[in-house]
């Protein structure tokens, strides 16, 4: 990864955000605490920067889906600092991005605050859970530490389908397979009509 949007990303976590906006006509601005901020020390970005700085930590085939579709979803991590889901998109023209910080640790229910009704989906042996909640408000946190619990109390066979993978789980007491609209599968849909012959619980 080009060493300015690994330094962009690394000063952005320091100062506490939660997310990080590169535009064009402005520094890169940061959301902490829920308030947008300016990323100390950054001058207006051009679109020529915003671009090379998107374009760096994207592979051929995501600059290529980016280019037909005008928008993108991603994620991808920096060791030692943090893993991040990235959007990009157009905006008159432009390449623009957000980027959404994304720990490598799934957090308990307990240092999220979850009440004990939250816990007890990861144990009820069928039916629907709909996570559903405004923007930034908890609901892959929320996802992922369900899946940690089953994962981690439970021998069952689990399945996402993610767009993109935001939380990385590892095999437990269950086995868990993450898969990736655009990189493991066409599409939701493509994934939903076959997933139920691979055998899953969860």
């Amino acid at each position: 990864m080009p060493p300015r949007c690994k330094e962009l990303l690394t000063k952005a976590i320091k100062e506490g955000a939660s997310d990080m906006h590169i535009v064009t006509g402005a520094p890169p601005i940061i959301r902490v605490h829920g308030g947008l901020e300016v990323l100390p020390g950054y001058e207006a970005l051009t679109p020529e920067d915003t671009q090379e700085i998107v374009y760096s930590v994207m592979n051929e085939e995501q600059i290529s889906e980016f280019e037909t579709d005008l928008e993108c979803d991603l994620s991808f991590g920096i060791e030692g600092l943090s893993r991040f889901r990235l959007n990009v998109y157009r905006d008159r023209g432009a390449t623009v991005a957000a980027f959404r910080a994304i720990p490598f640790e799934v957090m308990t229910f307990h240092e999220l605050g979850l009440p004990q009704v939250v816990a007890d989906f990861a144990h009820r042996p069928t039916g629907l859970v709909l996570v559903c909640g405004a923007t930034g408000s908890g609901k892959s946190t929320t996802l992922a530490a369900i899946i940690d619990k089953i994962n981690r109390e439970r021998n069952v066979h689990i399945i996402t389908i993610e767009d993109p993978i935001e939380y990385l789980h590892s095999h437990n007491q269950s086995i868990i397979n993450q898969r990736e609209v655009n990189a493991d599968t066409r599409s939701f849909g493509a994934a939903l009509k076959r997933v139920l012959r691979q055998d899953p619980d969860v």
